[in-house]
């Protein structure tokens, strides 16, 4: 009896308090999780722009965050030597990851020191050419670059992620408000809550599941007032509270 109650209860019932997609209505049902070339689940979706093509590349840019060069032969001799000769290579290649059948659409990148072995980066696919506030919608993975190694599931060298991809929400936010290119925030429901999550590398990570949704201002012009944080619903607010204090013990 009690491991069916905890069966109900964590599986059905709490996770159907969290979930919320007021915001964004077409989003429900979107995968939450990209995929490897070799369809492995890759990095969970956990940030979102509002904004067309320009909106984004210019926010981006305003917030410190270089356009990541194609993968060719050239990149990655380029980016081999910067990791090798510890030069930098501020417009490194990011490897590419399947979202919705296709490669992502845009991809960026903020250097951490000279090698292009730790970075910050996200990829971003445009999901919704116009969602609920008549402007397109991207959905995106920013995760933080802290070594260069080999995949534990196809050997192939690879970047290893830092395990709090929460942190790398809060990284772009903080870039992008610092710069004045986001009017809101909020949240809507990603992957939920997850301890011991896998990437396509086989890298672990812990997020409490949300997608951070910001939406820009309109062809890069500056936001005078500070951004607006728009609340998730009571039973989100107080599972992101419980999660946050997991994952400050998680880092201890």
């Amino acid at each position: 009896m009690l491991l069916a109650l905890y069966g109900v209860t964590a599986y059905l019932l709490l996770p159907t308090f969290w979930t919320h997609h007021d915001r964004q209505k077409r989003l429900a049902g979107m995968p939450m999780t990209t995929m490897t070339a070799q369809g492995i689940p890759g990095d969970p979706i956990n940030v979102g722009l509002i904004g067309e093509r320009a909106d984004v590349l210019c926010a981006m840019q305003a917030a410190g965050w270089y356009p990541a060069d194609a993968v060719t032969w050239r990149s990655s001799l380029e980016i081999a030597g910067s990791v090798l000769l510890d030069r930098p290579y501020r417009d490194a290649p990011v490897s590419p990851l399947i979202y919705l059948g296709r490669r992502e659409d845009l991809a960026f990148e903020k250097p951490v020191g000279n090698s292009a072995d730790h970075r910050h980066h996200v990829r971003f696919w445009k999901v919704l050419d116009k969602g609920d506030e008549d402007r397109p919608v991207w959905l995106g993975d920013a995760t933080f670059d802290r070594s260069v190694g080999i995949s534990d599931y196809t050997g192939a060298i690879t970047h290893h992620i830092a395990p709090d991809i929460d942190a790398e929400r809060s990284v772009m936010f903080d870039d992008l408000r610092a710069a004045s290119m986001v009017e809101a925030k909020y949240q809507v429901t990603g992957i939920g809550p997850t301890m011991a999550g896998r990437n396509g590398g086989g890298d672990t990570y812990y997020t409490d599941g949300e997608v951070w949704i910001f939406r820009l201002v309109v062809a890069c012009q500056k936001r005078n007032d500070p951004a607006v944080t728009i609340p998730s619903p009571p039973a989100t607010e107080i599972k992101d509270q419980i999660f946050a204090a997991i994952a400050a013990a998680l880092k201890k």
